[in-house]
């Protein structure tokens, strides 16, 4: 898998480590956006993610994703793969 995969995150988000995890052991590549590093980020996140604020906030390909607990949720229902597996690389 090699799908392209966008991520806005914090360096310390025990989260955003998790869901990156997770995401690299699938093969992926992520796109980091650091919105600590770089915080007027964070208003192009929540407002490309629906009002949501916290980190961190995925992509795969175009579909947003949400955040961790979302991410391992669509792992636990067997549709991570194939999302993955679709998405423009």
């Amino acid at each position: 898998m090699s799908a392209k995969v966008l991520m806005y995150c914090t360096a310390a988000c025990p989260f955003c480590q998790s869901a990156e995890q997770l995401l690299l052991s699938k093969g992926a590549r992520i796109d980091k956006v650091r919105v600590d590093r770089e915080p007027e980020r964070r208003a192009e996140m929540t407002q490309k993610a629906g009002g949501r604020r916290t980190v961190p906030q995925i992509w795969i390909g175009e579909r947003h994703v949400g955040g961790c607990d979302d991410l391992y949720e669509l792992e636990r229902r067997g549709e991570l793969d194939p999302l993955l597996n679709k998405a423009p690389a």
